[in-house]
């Protein structure tokens, strides 16, 4: 299982810290990726991280803002969201994909687990 918590609501300007708790098993296949749905769009890769290093993977739109991390011993990957504007309002999911991240890490077709989703708003 992924269990995505933090989401909520946040003016514009402001920060906002996402987590998500994978099992163990899911933790380890090796690559986390953070993905957003905006209303009525697709839903897209924000940031990618491998749990066997520190390989991390940015979309243009949150590079610079947004920060990617993990806590192997939690088995949990954060999404730190700074300078944070209305675009950003979206759910937010969690998703585990086997292997290296790579070039592939954008694409929601490749990871075949995923969490719930939380909600972001921004305003």
């Amino acid at each position: 299982q992924l269990v995505e918590s933090g989401g909520g609501s946040v003016q514009a300007g402001g920060s906002m810290t996402l987590s998500c708790t994978a099992s163990a098993f899911k933790y380890n296949l090796g690559c986390m990726g953070w993905f957003r749905q905006p209303p009525g769009k697709e839903r897209e890769g924000v940031a990618a991280i491998y749990t066997g290093s520190d390989y991390t993977y940015y979309a243009v739109s949150v590079k610079g803002r947004f920060t990617i991390s993990r806590d192997n011993a939690k088995n949990t990957v954060y999404l730190q969201m700074n300078s944070l504007s209305p675009e950003d309002t979206a759910m937010y999911y969690c998703a585990a994909a086997p292997g290296l991240c790579g070039g592939r890490w954008s694409r929601a077709s490749e990871f075949f687990s995923w969490g719930q989703g939380t909600q972001v708003t921004v305003s």
